[in-house]
């Protein structure tokens, strides 16, 4: 079988589209938008915006082996959606002067699969795997191995008459992400030589990611209207990035083609993003919350019938960022609107809590 057309993985040079998903924000993504995303990737640490840590640590481990001459430390970088994971492990290929291979956690379904990629790798590769928590428990624990020993064994046979044929692996460097550094298990977490967890960023950060990409993409765009598209961004630069598209969009359609603080806002609320970064199903959610059900406790299951969505969108793409804004906490009664949430969308909290709310809030 050739693994390179019909394997799970993808060889790809820096600079190419990784696996991390999140929420599309107008037109969407298609073609065009994945290599415009690709175009925009950071090539080098010092090009690299933000999370100044994680860099610094990054740059000491990679100066270090190549004054070894050896294959970097397995590197494990854990965050949120769009904060540049994949970016990073395509930086790190480009700094020790490696080819990289990039493949996914639910594309490994067997231990097969894992046995395929390790074995075709050439010395002193990158190999990148997004969402490493989703992998299979049969190929992690021979990803324990590899990465150890570099070294798996290939069982042959079924039964009593099974036989393990070790196979040795060229060195290489396995850079693992995840969104839930939790679900790794720690045999798997200990075996990774630097891990660094990715931070969101500061609106400063995203305006200097906007005014780059800007430059990038030949837009002009003055220091207000970059200032309103990352306060709008979620604190991510990839969310920061797609605004700026669709806002260019509108420039050039609606005005001028320059950016500016008022075309900004009158773009962003064609596509719904208020001045918070809350977008129609976040909006959907709260509303949701303080008209039905004044303010909760409610439970999600409840919550997400009522705004027409899966249970599990609501709680893995609008809750976390409506908690981090401080408009929504979780209970042991259930989900609870804060005194933010009812001001946010201009609304007046009952005088004397809503089921139990003003006990929690003091509403």
């Amino acid at each position: 079988m050739n693994w390179d057309e019909t394997g799970p993985e993808l060889d790809a040079p820096a600079g190419a589209a990784g696996f991390d998903d999140d929420r599309l924000v107008g037109a969407g993504a298609d073609g065009e938008d994945t290599a415009v995303e690709a175009a925009l990737r950071p090539k080098d640490l010092e090009e690299f915006v933000g999370q100044e840590k994680v860099r610094e640590q990054l740059d000491l481990v990679l100066k270090a082996a190549r004054a070894r001459g050896a294959t970097a430390d397995h590197v494990l970088l854990s965050g949120a959606p769009g904060l540049g994971k994949t970016t990073l492990s395509m930086i790190i290929a480009a700094e020790m002067n490696a080819p990289i291979r990039i493949t996914s956690g639910p594309a490994i379904q067997h231990a097969g699969d894992l046995a395929a990629i390790l074995s075709s790798l050439q010395e002193g590769e990158v190999l990148f795997l997004d969402e490493i928590h989703r992998m299979s428990r049969p190929a992690e624990e021979m990803l324990y191995m590899a990465m150890e020993d570099f070294r798996v064994d290939v069982i042959v046979g079924k039964g009593p008459g099974a036989t393990a044929i070790p196979l040795e692996l060229p060195p290489f460097t396995l850079v693992g992400a995840t969104t839930r550094a939790g679900l790794l298990p720690p045999p798997l977490r200990d075996r990774f030589g630097f891990t660094g967890h990715m931070e969101f960023y500061a609106p400063a950060e995203l305006e200097r990611v906007v005014h780059r990409s800007a430059g990038l993409l030949d837009v002009s765009i003055d220091t207000a209207g970059a200032a309103e598209i990352a306060g709008r961004s979620r604190g991510t630069p990839r969310i920061a990035n797609r605004l700026l598209r669709r806002v260019r969009d509108y420039a050039q359609v609606k005005a001028d083609g320059v950016i500016d603080r008022e075309i900004a806002g009158a773009a962003l609320k064609v596509y719904e993003v208020d001045a918070r970064g809350l977008d129609r199903l976040d909006r959907a959610v709260l509303g949701a919350l303080l008209k039905l059900f004044g303010g909760g406790p409610v439970g999600l299951s409840t919550l997400a019938v009522a705004v027409g969505e899966e249970r599990e969108t609501v709680e893995e793409v609008a809750e976390p960022f409506l908690v981090r804004e401080g408009l929504l906490a979780r209970t042991p009664r259930g989900r609870v609107a804060t005194p933010a949430a009812w001001a946010h969308l201009g609304l007046v909290p009952p005088q004397h809590g809503a089921k139990g709310q003003a006990g929690l809030f003091g509403a």
